[in-house]
């Protein structure tokens, strides 16, 4: 039910995610033969990185749709944080991977989809916080029955 703020949340993370797709996670210089070269990381590019992402956007977006179950959809938004974590270990873990391979890289930066990860988890945690809310909200009518 999108009428909840929890389902917002869980929309934009879904999106931070679904970004990982369209924007490049590190961009470095590197010397290849006197000419300089940009060498790219994108998720794409490391199938366990593509499974992972996918994984990432598609519970979010499953968790909208359990709006009945609170219990499931906070297990499962704590989950998606859980997998979002291992995501950039192992994408820091490429990132310095492709240092050591490249001593000669210069001019290297982190882009935007190094940064959707960690927005995507302060999204499900303030949608975990909207989820608590209901749950608390309908113990407390419950109560009054």
């Amino acid at each position: 039910m999108i009428q909840r703020i929890q389902s917002v949340w869980l929309l934009l993370a879904a999106l931070c995610c679904l970004s990982l797709f369209f924007f490049d996670v590190y961009h470095a210089n590197i010397m290849v033969n006197g000419a300089a070269v940009t060498q790219y990381i994108r998720v794409n590019d490391h199938y366990p990185s593509l499974l992972i992402a996918i994984l990432v956007t598609i519970m979010p977006l499953g968790a909208i749709f359990l709006y009945k179950d609170r219990k499931r959809q906070r297990s499962i938004s704590i989950f998606a944080i859980v997998a979002i974590i291992g995501f950039i270990t192992m994408t820091l873990s490429r990132v310095t991977k492709f240092n050591t391979e490249n001593p000669t890289a210069t001019d290297a930066s982190y882009w935007i989809g190094a940064v959707m990860p960690a927005i995507a988890i302060i999204f499900l945690i303030l949608a975990i916080r909207g989820i608590n809310k209901d749950e608390k909200l309908v113990k407390s009518l419950d109560r009054l029955r």
